[in-house]
């Protein structure tokens, strides 16, 4: 399913991916530091969302308590759970 994401507190305005079967393909941040942030996502394509959480949740840019890689942590985690509660209420 695709997710998209506002970061606060760091340069991308959007952050958007697509989550299936727990795994992160085609991350795009909108804006930001190009290169970097296009590395980011071919480090990440393919990968256990679980695991790009673990790796990079936390990680801090400069004087800030965030980081672009940290916001996306924070956007994989919602995506996560708005799936979790789509997939209970579809049981209901």
């Amino acid at each position: 399913m695709r997710h998209s994401f506002t970061p606060s507190g760091v340069c991308p305005n959007k952050i958007e991916f697509d989550l299936i079967d727990g795994m992160i393909y085609n991350l795009v941040f909108t804006a930001g530091c190009n290169g970097n942030l296009k590395a980011i996502a071919k480090l990440v394509e393919g990968m256990e969302a679980d695991r790009v959480i673990a790796l990079l949740s936390g990680n801090t840019c400069g004087y800030k308590n965030t980081s672009c890689a940290d916001q996306m942590t924070r956007a994989i985690a919602a995506a996560q759970q708005n799936e979790t509660v789509k997939a209970k209420e579809q049981r209901l």
